[in-house]
């Protein structure tokens, strides 16, 4: 017979969980694809320090060589840091990175997967994925999407990527019932770009409304939510210079045949490379921001 496969957490998250101490998941597939050296290891080791200084345990989520893993140790996110080749793992693909013993960086329905086999609640990211817009392929829809249908964890994030079709990406989620939860905010975030006129479901505005309102819909048998919480104004790229870019890059990327779990890695990186590394800092100051933002609600709930 075969064994199950639970998750392993380190000591730390394991201790905060048995004492009902709050704990947010972060995410891995930030450090192995979706940021460059040095900066990767730099954001990783601020985000958790950032949900340490707001009152929570961080548990940075990956396949470890085989073994799911809520937790990484400071080595383990350094190696993460410099490995080359590592595996990009959604819900579809953590069975396959255990039983052929990889490792393996985890995207948002990864991470959301793992974190609610080890009971954590929270989960902090930079943004969800979603449905690419053309050039894409129509079908080219994030697992995100459904893993948030399914899953009852809570998603900080800054919105969806500006990268996407944010008005069908909506429309996906409120089709299965996923609430977008503005955190001050009445319209939906777009990452690193001013905000929509796009609006979410329900307005809040403090960690204990969210976390109220998040309780509320799991306990009527919802599945998980978004917290949706923009970046600052200041830090935002002017929308027309950022619209300009992403075209140029998603051409690049249909003339070069690329698709699927390596579109949006590729779309950053030539949106980093056109706009001189803006949007890098962007996507630190706001993952930094969620990371804040989901120890405060972990703490409420």
């Amino acid at each position: 017979m075969l064994t199950p496969v639970r998750p392993k957490l380190s000591m730390e998250v394991a201790a905060a969980l048995a004492d009902r101490r709050p704990v947010v998941a972060l995410e891995s597939t930030i450090i192995a694809h979706g940021l460059p050296r040095p900066v990767n290891l730099e954001v990783a080791r601020e985000a958790e320090a950032v949900v340490r200084r707001a009152g929570a345990v961080p548990a940075t989520v990956a396949v470890w060589q085989g073994v799911p893993t809520v937790g990484l140790t400071d080595e383990q996110l350094a190696e993460l840091a410099h490995a080359e080749g590592v595996t990009k793992a959604s819900r579809r693909d953590l069975g396959a990175a255990v039983a052929l013993g990889q490792t393996a960086a985890t995207t948002v329905s990864g991470t959301m997967a793992l974190a609610h086999l080890a009971g954590v609640r929270v989960f902090a990211t930079g943004g969800i994925g979603g449905a690419h817009r053309p050039p894409a392929d129509s079908w080219d829809i994030s697992a995100d999407l459904l893993e948030l249908a399914r899953t009852p964890v809570l998603v900080v994030s800054a919105g969806a990527k500006s990268i996407l079709d944010l008005p069908r990406t909506l429309e996906i989620l409120e089709t299965h019932g996923v609430p977008v939860i503005g955190y001050r905010t009445d319209v939906f975030p777009q990452f690193y770009s001013p905000r929509s006129d796009l609006p979410v479901s329900v307005r809040v505005d403090s960690a204990t409304v969210a976390a109220e309102v998040f309780a509320a819909h799991v306990s009527l048998g919802g599945g998980g939510a978004i917290l949706a919480n923009p970046l600052p104004d200041a830090d935002c790229l002017p929308a027309e210079e950022l619209a300009e870019a992403t075209r140029t890059a998603e051409a690049e990327a249909a003339r070069a045949g690329v698709s699927g779990a390596k579109l949006t890695p590729f779309l950053l990186k030539r949106l980093a490379e056109w706009t001189g590394g803006r949007t890098l800092t962007a996507n630190r100051i706001l993952v930094l921001s969620n990371a804040k933002l989901a120890a405060e609600v972990a703490g409420c709930l």
